[in-house]
């Protein structure tokens, strides 16, 4: 099952550095850079900071530009970021709140979000979108699957049921980020 990592909203060069280098050595497939409250010369700072033996493995959200300056893994599509530029060849992967959105853009990514899973740990009153029937059917049905990462309220305890309904990985903010999360972590790998 892969794990994503992504970033909190706001650019602490120093500590993300630190943060994203721990995460991606402690056995996080992938980090996903989403720097909502930051712009883009603050991520292009970031990203210079640290070791390029990273970069391959961060995908941007927001400044698309930001892929290829830095030879990143991909580029995440959302709101702000709705279609890809013409040309682009790197790793796709996008947001999606819906059963239906999972099926519309299957086809187009090599992985999508399917949010919120659970409760957010991250965003107060982010609550649960899908019940158990709910999930367990469309595992049935084929439309969650090893491309379906479950984001929202993610937590290692909850990575045997996760893995159960067939998702491909699990994203997670809150409950990577501390010493007892990179500790579960590679107890998980």
């Amino acid at each position: 099952m892969k794990i994503i990592a992504i970033t909190s909203p706001a650019v602490v060069v120093e500590e993300d550095v630190a943060v994203i280098s721990g995460l991606l050595d402690g056995g996080v497939d992938v980090v996903h850079l989403r720097k909502p409250d930051s712009d883009i010369d603050d991520c292009r700072d970031l990203l210079r900071r640290l070791d390029s033996v990273y970069l391959s493995r961060i995908v941007v959200h927001d400044y698309v530009e930001l892929y290829s300056e830095f030879s990143l893994r991909g580029v995440h599509s959302n709101r702000n970021v709705p279609i890809l530029p013409p040309g682009y060849v790197g790793q796709r992967s996008r947001s999606c709140h819906s059963l239906v959105e999972v099926v519309r853009y299957k086809d187009e990514c090599d992985y999508l979000f399917l949010s919120p899973i659970f409760d957010s740990i991250s965003k107060q009153g982010y609550s649960s979108a899908f019940s158990s029937d709910m999930l367990r059917q469309a595992a049935d049905d084929g439309i969650i699957d090893k491309k379906v990462i479950a984001l929202g309220g993610v937590t290692f305890d909850r990575l045997p049921y996760l893995r159960d309904l067939q998702f491909g990985g699990a994203a997670m903010l809150g409950a990577l980020y501390s010493q007892e999360g990179i500790k579960r972590l590679r107890e998980c790998k």
